[in-house]
């Protein structure tokens, strides 16, 4: 809070207000600085104080990179690491990284991985395809504890609802871990919904998991 009194006059007046001295003795006093860019990012805006973003002249937002554009970054960042990359891999490699560059270089790096095992410098369709399957990450970037998260709450608790702390039990993993890391991307994917209740997995769920759904007479959902 007290940084962002300061810079409430930086960004309208480009001057700080620095006070000098403490008690009765104590005084402010305005110092000029010069024009300025401020840039401010956050993946959480709603925690930003509305003074605050109100201030800045221009709020975009920044979507997923498209598979194309993933595609790019994976090529150069194969080059970074001094390996080639086919073009089928690169692309099938974009589709599994969830949107997320961070994401695409770190599997990137175990592609390179296998294929030093394997003697080569090029990373392949071949490659990818198998190195994915080692890690365990399907055609929609799910991982493993994705899917355990999915199947958890059709096979314990028939679908759902159930609530955060009662699931991430079920799987052994924190609640903050479960809401923050693992859930936003499952509820981006269509695959589990957030209801008054709990959490609750969709058809599409079911659907990638190769499961099947049948309806009860009560209208919960259950697995056969």
């Amino acid at each position: 809070p007290a940084i962002e009194e300061m810079l409430y006059i930086a960004m309208e007046d480009f001057e700080l207000d620095w006070i000098i001295g403490q008690g009765a003795a104590a005084r402010t006093v305005r110092i000029p600085i010069p024009p300025f860019t401020l840039v401010g990012a956050t993946t959480k805006a709603g925690s930003v104080s509305s003074p605050l973003r109100s201030r800045f002249g221009f709020i975009p937002r920044f979507e997923f990179y498209t598979q194309k554009e993933l595609s790019s970054i994976i090529h150069r960042s194969a080059g970074i690491l001094e390996v080639s990359i086919d073009d089928d891999a690169a692309l099938l490699l974009a589709k599994c990284c969830r949107g997320t560059p961070r994401v695409a270089n770190r599997v990137l790096r175990r592609m390179r991985d296998f294929a030093q095992v394997e003697g080569r410098n090029k990373i392949t369709l071949k490659i990818v395809e198998e190195g994915l399957k080692r890690l365990e990450i399907d055609c929609l970037g799910l991982e493993k504890y994705d899917r355990e998260i999915l199947l958890s709450i059709i096979k314990k608790f028939g679908g759902g609802p159930v609530g955060a702390e009662t699931l991430a039990i079920s799987i052994g993993e924190a609640q903050d871990t479960l809401e923050d890391y693992y859930e936003p991307y499952l509820i981006q994917c269509g695959l589990i919904q957030r209801t008054p209740r709990g959490r609750v997995v969709t058809s599409k769920a079911y659907e990638h998991l190769g499961l099947e759904v049948k309806d009860n007479s009560n209208g919960q959902a259950s697995l056969f």
